[in-house]
């Protein structure tokens, strides 16, 4: 039994001819060695059927017509031919822009991964016997992490002595989940792990609201920063008004 990728013979594929043998091997061979296959679909004479299914440029169907008529259409449109179900009998294909498709295509996903929320689990490490000011600093970055949207994962170290009292860290714990209430809630209750006993708090907001909020605030605040400068430079040509006035020399009586 030959190996996949290869065969013995050209007999031994029927009736292939030598040609068509070596294109179906080469082909084969590539396929095995993980070779892809191009996802653009075919266009215009690129497309090797006798007859399709054709679709006008607004989406209307026009029925199946021969290749030769459907490329003749294509080219009184001054369009593409593009082939949009291949495995379709017969293949789907419809007149379009394809430079146009592609680019509002790339446009779209590009949009699309702007706008995709990827949740990011953030990290804030404490000590048991934290210092009051300390923990306001360290409780104020949580918050900030909250008001994105993100998770964070609170981490209280313990070294020495402090191993034998993990109620320390437990109460610390309870207290910042306490103080954050309204921005996140416990997504997993403390547990120890080692040295460490941690908790993970969640967002109530979701990643993608959080996102507009913050983008709503940037416009807002760029709106604001406009309508500042806008109105410096009306009080300005107004003070400037006068002084030109006062500046301009007066006018010598004429004589009589």
């Amino acid at each position: 039994m030959s190996r996949p990728g290869h065969f013995s013979s050209p007999g031994s594929v029927g009736p292939y001819t030598n040609r068509r043998y070596a294109a179906v091997r080469q082909a084969v061979a590539w396929c095995y060695r993980g070779g892809s296959i191009s996802a653009e679909p075919r266009i215009n004479d690129r497309i090797r059927v006798p007859e399709v299914r054709l679709v006008g440029p607004s989406g209307e169907q026009v029925g199946i017509v021969p290749l030769a008529k459907a490329l003749e259409l294509a080219q009184e449109y001054d369009l593409d031919l593009v082939e949009v179900a291949a495995t379709a009998r017969p293949p789907v294909c419809k007149l379009m822009d394809y430079g146009k498709f592609k680019y509002e295509s790339a446009m779209k996903a590009r949009e699309a991964r702007k706008n995709q929320a990827h949740t990011v689990i953030k990290e804030m490490k404490l000590r048991p016997k934290i210092d009051p000011h300390d923990y306001d600093t360290k409780k104020g970055h949580v918050v900030r992490f909250l008001k994105q949207g993100d998770k964070v994962k609170i981490t209280i170290m313990f070294r020495g002595r402090e191993q034998s009292r993990p109620e320390l860290g437990f109460r610390l714990l309870q207290r910042l989940a306490s103080d954050v209430e309204d921005l996140g809630f416990i997504e997993s209750n403390p547990k120890q792990d080692g040295r460490n006993m941690i908790m993970v708090l969640g967002p109530h907001k979701k990643k993608t609201e959080a996102m507009a909020e913050a983008r709503e605030a940037q416009a807002a605040r760029k709106a604001e920063r406009q309508g500042s400068t806008h109105d410096a430079e009306s009080h300005g040509d107004a003070a400037q008004a006068p002084a030109e006035a006062a500046e301009a020399p007066a006018e010598t009586p004429s004589e009589a």
